[in-house]
C-alpha cells in the first residue's frame, strides 16, 4: 500500500470538494504499523504470526471517515487473507467529556459472507492530565451470515519517566469472553514503539494471551 500516494490523492480531491478555505479545517493522517502478532478483543487474528497494518483518516471539524487494512489467518480452512475496515463517525468535547459515536463495517473480501458484520460504537473519556480515562460500548450489527454480540470496555492511559505512556484496558465481549490489555509504548523520532500483554478469558474456548511488540509511524 502506497500510503503517500493515497494522502496526496485524498488532499486534491478534498480541495476539489470544499475548496481552499473549507479544505483548511480538513485533517488528513495516515499510518503504517507492523506488529509481532495481530490481536483484537484479546484474540489472536494473525494466527500468532507477525501482522502488516495500514490506515488512513480524513477529518472536518468533528466528522471522521477512515480505512483499516491488516493481514489475517485464521487457520486451513479459512480463506480470508485481509481484513478491510471502514468507519466514520463524529467526536467532540461538551462540558469536559470527550464524546465519539460512530458505526465501523469488518469486511474480509475472500470469506466475506461468513465474517463479514458492522458495529455501532458510543465513547466517553476525560482527561485529568495525570490519567486519562475512557469506556466504550460496541452494539453488532449482522450484515451476511455472522450474527455478533456486543462488547464494552474501559481504559486509561498516562504519562510516565522518559516519555513512556502507559495504558491498560479491560473489556467484555458479549458470549465471547473478558479480555485485557496492558501496555508501554515510547515515541522514537517519527516512530512508536510499544509492548504490551494482551488477553483474553474465554467463555467456551481455551484463554489465549500473548506478549506483543508493534513499531509503528505516521504520515
Amino acid at each position: 500500500m502506497k500510503l503517500s500516494k493515497i494522502t496526496l490523492t485524498a488532499a486534491l480531491a478534498v480541495t476539489v470538494l470544499f475548496g481552499a478555505d473549507e479544505a483548511s479545517d480538513v485533517t488528513i493522517s495516515s499510518k503504517m504499523a507492523l506488529t509481532s502478532n495481530y490481536i483484537w478483543r484479546g484474540m489472536t487474528q494473525s494466527d500468532n504470526s507477525a501482522a502488516l497494518q495500514g490506515a488512513l483518516d480524513l477529518g472536518y471539524k468533528g466528522l471522521y471517515l477512515g480505512v483499516f487494512g491488516s493481514n489475517v489467518e485464521f487457520g486451513a480452512e479459512n480463506r480470508a487473507s485481509l481484513e478491510l475496515d471502514i468507519y466514520g463517525g463524529y467526536a467532540g468535547e461538551l462540558y469536559g467529556i470527550g464524546y465519539d459515536v460512530g458505526l465501523i463495517s469488518y469486511s474480509y473480501p475472500n470469506q466475506s459472507k461468513e465474517l463479514n458484520f458492522a458495529e455501532a460504537y458510543i465513547g466517553l473519556s476525560k482527561d485529568f492530565e495525570v490519567v486519562n480515562i475512557g469506556a466504550k460500548y460496541y452494539s453488532g450489527i449482522k450484515t451476511d451470515e455472522l450474527d455478533p454480540t456486543d462488547a464494552w470496555e474501559v481504559s486509561l492511559s498516562a504519562p510516565l519517566v522518559m516519555e513512556l505512556t502507559l495504558s491498560a484496558l479491560y473489556g467484555d465481549y458479549d458470549k465471547v469472553g473478558n479480555y485485557y490489555n496492558v501496555g508501554i509504548t515510547k515515541a522514537l523520532g517519527k516512530f512508536e514503539v510499544g509492548i504490551s500483554y494482551v488477553g483474553i478469558e474465554m467463555d467456551n474456548n481455551p484463554n489465549q494471551d500473548n506478549l506483543i511488540a508493534t513499531i509503528s509511524t505516521s504520515f
